[in-house]
């Protein structure tokens, strides 16, 4: 019998969480194409750091673009923008400074930084739905 300790593993509960991060990483590769497809160029992918993760690091021409990346099914109870909150969008705001500093020579030389979300929602035929929303914070 479970008794539901060990990291919140309950009844399916490595299964699901298995399949979330393979839909996270299939939005994240969507993105990413996105994103270059568009005319950016993708400098890192998942990029953490003691304060937490950046999805997508890019550069869009002089600016610097901190990239998150939210993927849901169609039909769910909230749609991957709503799921960008003040909280987040300030931690962005740190993991931006925190890769600047890890990497001088990669930022822009005015230092302009932008967060942009990035959504996916995969389709059941075909290819998937992406909305790109520029300066989030």
């Amino acid at each position: 019998m479970r008794t539901g300790r060990g990291g919140g593993q309950g009844r399916g509960g490595r299964a699901r969480q298995t399949r979330n991060s393979a839909v996270g990483r299939y939005g994240e590769r969507v993105a990413a194409r996105y994103l270059t497809e568009a005319g950016m160029a993708v400098l890192a992918r998942n990029w953490r750091c003691r304060d937490g993760e950046i999805d997508i690091v890019a550069r869009d021409g002089r600016t610097l673009v901190v990239c998150e990346v939210k993927t849901r099914r169609a039909g769910g109870f909230e749609h991957p923008l709503a799921a960008l909150g003040a909280v987040k969008v300030e931690r962005l705001r740190v993991l931006a400074e925190r890769w600047l500093l890890a990497h001088p020579a990669a930022g822009p030389p005015a230092r302009e930084v932008r967060i942009d979300l990035v959504a996916v929602i995969p389709a059941m035929r075909g290819a998937a739905r992406v909305e790109h929303v520029r300066g989030v914070g």
